[in-house]
Parts: C-alpha cells; sequence; structure tokens
C-alpha cells in the first residue's frame, strides 16, 4: 500500500478531530451541550485528564506518565507502519493499524499542546479548575504545562434513555441510558481499527491477501 494513501488518511483524521475539538473548545461552556439531531445525537463538552472510559493516573505525575505513554506509542507506530507497508502485510491490516495510530496521535496533540494555547481546561488533580468560568480562548499563558493538557470530548449518542423495569433484578427502576459514553473523533478512530481487527482478524492478519488475489486474477501463461 502506497505511504502516500496512509499519509492522506492519517492526516484526514488529525484535521477534522482537532478542528471539532478547538469549535467546541472555543465556543462551549464546559458541560453545555447542543442537539444536532433530534435528542439521540449531540455536542456535549466534556474534557478527560486521563484515558478512555475514565481511566487515570491521579496528580500531575500521573497525567505526565500517562501523556509519556501516548508519545511511545504514536513513536513506535510510526516505525511499525512504514516497516508494514512494503513486507506483503495486506491492506485491510494497513488500514486498521493507521486508523489506531491516527488516533493515538490525536489525543497526544491534546496531550501535549492544548495546556499551553487554551486559558481553560478541568484540574487533573480533580474536578473542574476554578478558573474555567468561560469559554475558553486561543493564549499563550495556558492553563497547564507541556504533556499536562487535557482530552477534549463532545460526541454523546444517547440512543435509548429510560429506567430500568422494577422487576429487573438489581437494577429494577434505576436509569437506563445507552449509549452513554463521551467521546471524539480519534477515539472513535481507535475503536474502529481495534474492533476490526478483532472481528476480521483471519482475513487481516493474512500477509500477503491482496497480492494473493491479484495473482489469482492473472492469467495462467503456460
Amino acid at each position: 500500500m502506497k505511504g502516500k494513501y496512509i499519509a492522506l488518511l492519517i492526516i484526514g483524521i488529525l484535521l477534522v478531530d482537532q478542528a471539532l475539538k478547538i469549535y467546541v473548545k472555543t465556543h462551549f461552556f464546559y458541560g453545555e451541550h447542543k442537539d444536532i439531531i433530534g435528542r439521540w445525537f449531540q455536542l456535549n463538552f466534556i474534557e478527560n485528564d486521563g484515558m478512555a472510559w475514565g481511566w487515570k493516573l491521579s496528580g500531575q505525575t500521573g497525567k505526565l506518565i500517562l501523556s509519556i505513554f501516548r508519545m511511545i506509542a504514536v513513536v513506535w507506530g510510526t516505525f511499525y507502519l512504514a516497516r508494514i507497508r512494503n513486507n506483503g502485510t495486506s491492506r485491510g491490516f494497513i488500514i486498521c493499524c493507521a486508523l489506531i495510530y491516527a488516533g493515538a496521535l490525536c489525543n497526544l496533540l491534546d496531550s501535549a499542546f492544548f495546556g499551553l494555547i487554551f486559558d481553560k481546561g478541568i484540574s487533573y488533580a480533580s474536578s473542574i479548575n476554578p478558573s474555567y468560568d468561560g469559554i475558553a480562548v486561543l493564549t499563550s499563558h495556558g492553563y497547564g504545562s507541556f504533556l499536562h493538557g487535557n482530552v477534549v470530548d463532545m460526541l454523546y449518542f444517547p440512543i435509548i434513555r429510560g429506567r430500568f423495569p422494577s422487576w429487573v433484578p438489581f437494577w429494577g427502576g434505576e436509569r437506563l441510558e445507552f449509549f452513554n459514553a463521551i467521546f471524539n473523533i480519534a477515539d472513535a478512530s481507535i475503536s474502529v481499527g481495534v474492533i476490526s481487527l478483532l472481528v476480521f482478524q483471519k482475513k487481516l492478519f493474512r500477509k500477503g491477501a491482496d497480492n494473493d488475489k491479484s495473482v489469482n486474477a492473472s492469467p495462467v501463461v503456460e
């Protein structure tokens, strides 16, 4: 697979992801939400000072460790993509890896630079920073240092809302909401890549799958 196509895929995801994050960050109050398609697709602005599903290490040191981990993963991913591009790996596998790489790179940019370029952000120590009392603006005096920025999330799909029936064990009468995660384009890119690898692993992990097809399609000359 040609490197320019991989680069275009990664750059496209990066541009869309960062543009949406910057737009939400500079136009929404923290916690504000707006309906996009009915009430089942919303933009809901929150920030994540850790990783997916709220997992994090506490304090500034924990935040730094997570950011360094993201940086190492992206550096390793760069060399890995370059290695598999021309070694007979299937096109589908490369695309999945590129999706995961692009998502990791996008969230790394948030962690590395958003604390430097925005004046407001949540505190990675506990809850919302007391100074986060309005809409963030770009500034040369950011809310955090290098690698201490927070990832911006905004995509929210509360497709089903209601309560569990009273007869349901353990959860009877409690609030039901599907899908209640708030995420971003980068998270979606990573998820699509990982899920595709798991679901189609027999096909994607087969080396030379694309080459085999081209060979089989060629006429046999004796």
